[in-house]
């Protein structure tokens, strides 16, 4: 092997040994170094998963009045709905969860639930948006994409950023959700589609061209590396034309390190199991969740996992205007082991001390019926969680009213999410900007304070 030929195999080209590893900018000791982010697209429920209302059970079938006038996305306020699950304490700190997660529910002393979260739209896209990228407008980089900006990578072989979207299709905006917006383009999530014949487009030659031999594609990228580097020169503004050299040069690395890390053959029976990943009602996110973990132990920063696609009828998303029971019950079911089987793992590797597990959805559901099965879109009141990396566990955060349908206790939005992940990885979100358009941009934009009460001490 010539020395040109070993640089380009193991470092991606020469640009890629310049470009291989960023040095972490953290604003002081991090706590966390990586973070996996659940998302259950379309809106999840909190008045059937984990915030407890014994007056929905008291007054069931009853008119809804919250005292004030309601104005739904798309009905009239019905009756009162309880949960089609049953509730139960569950760990020592006696947190309420309802039956529709059993598994999860046995993992509360190691998480903090975030009971009074709020959003400012109730439409999917935007509020989508917004948990992502701090904004309900389009062209704001996601959170994955600033963590990748502010702190680089962990390894030459595997992308910063990674997002693993559900196999039946996208969420509502597609891929914006886990785009770099104005950040340099390198920054936006590589997706890999697991299940599919090529999880990673493109990686490969078609075998329709067995003419490309591995010198072959070797010599052409290096060719295309030369154009490309000759077209930026004056273009240096343009990030790109940067983000394309270095795709490729990422993608001769993962031709060797992807097959690897999406093999899961090689975990045990018993890992295999812990996630549910042959059984046929959790295989998808089993699978997903074990590459997940495989992914972060490698180097990944940031993996994102999504449940659900915006792909019409039937709806294989949370958005239970229908029938929430069956619904919800489809996809809890598909979620609970797979996402307690990571939580487990990660604490049995030790990794989950330096991993940030955060569980999230766009908005809530109302307590009160649509139609006679279904609920309405809920901005006012909802639920997230957080686990690992700094976080306290059997901790509860705020809080919604009797109800369930506003924050009342220490309303929260995704500002402040975001604000205390970025300061468990060692970052002052008030000093991650960005130039654009002659303002300073932030995820956080000007709002946002770390949740201290549920960070250790």
């Amino acid at each position: 092997m010539t020395r040109r030929d070993f640089l380009w195999t193991h470092g991606g080209g020469l640009g890629g040994i310049a470009l291989a590893r960023m040095s972490a900018a953290t604003h002081h000791p991090p706590r966390a170094k990586r973070v996996i982010q659940f998302f259950m697209s379309g809106a999840a429920s909190q008045c059937d998963t984990f915030d407890y209302k014994p007056r929905l059970l008291k007054q069931a079938g009853e008119r809804w009045d919250p005292g004030e006038k309601v104005e739904l996305f798309q009905s009239n306020p019905g009756v009162v709905m309880p949960a089609p699950w049953s509730w139960k304490q569950y760990g020592q700190c006696g947190k309420w969860v309802s039956s529709l997660l059993p598994e999860t529910a046995s993992c509360v002393d190691d998480i903090a639930f975030v009971m009074s979260m709020q959003a400012k739209s109730n439409i999917h896209g935007p509020a989508t948006f917004m948990q992502n990228t701090g904004f309900i407008l389009p062209g704001f980089p996601s959170a994955g994409a600033w963590v990748s900006y502010a702190l680089g990578s962990l390894t030459d072989n595997l992308p910063v950023f990674v997002c693993l979207p559900d196999p039946r299709g996208v969420p509502p905006n597609g891929p914006a959700n886990w785009s770099s917006g104005f950040l340099p383009a390198a920054h936006q999530a590589t997706t890999i589609r697991v299940g599919t014949p090529a999880p990673i487009q493109d990686l490969f030659p078609p075998d329709a061209v067995k003419f490309v031999s591995k010198e072959a594609e070797r010599d052409g990228l290096r060719l295309l590396e030369q154009v490309n580097r000759r077209h930026m020169e004056g273009r240096e503004e343009d990030s790109r034309l940067e983000a394309r050299i270095r795709s490729y040069e990422m993608a001769a690395r993962l031709q060797l390190s992807a097959p690897e890390v999406l093999d899961i053959g090689g975990e045990s029976a018993a890992t295999r199991k812990l996630y549910g990943a042959d059984e046929a009602a959790t295989s998808d996110m089993g699978r997903r969740c074990l590459i997940a973990r495989r992914l972060l132990e490698r180097g990944v920063r940031f993996v994102q996992v999504w449940s659900g696609a915006d792909n019409g009828f039937p709806r294989r998303n949370w958005d239970s205007h229908e029938n929430l029971a069956k619904d919800h019950g489809e996809l809890g079911t598909s979620i609970d082991r797979p996402v307690a089987g990571l939580l487990r793992d990660l604490k049995s590797r030790g990794m989950l001390d330096d991993t940030i597990v955060h569980w999230t959805t766009e908005f809530g559901r109302m307590p009160c019926s649509q139609g006679s099965k279904g609920r309405d879109h809920n901005p006012f009141g909802f639920t997230q969680w957080l686990a690992g990396g700094g976080i306290r566990g059997g901790v509860t955060h705020g809080a919604t009213d009797e109800w369930s349908y506003k924050a009342v206790e220490k309303p929260v939005y995704c500002y402040d999410i975001h604000a205390t992940m970025l300061h468990l990885l060692g970052v002052d979100h008030t000093r991650l900007a960005f130039r654009h358009n002659g303002i300073d941009r932030r995820l956080t934009d000007v709002h946002g304070a770390p949740l201290t009460e549920i960070v250790k001490s």
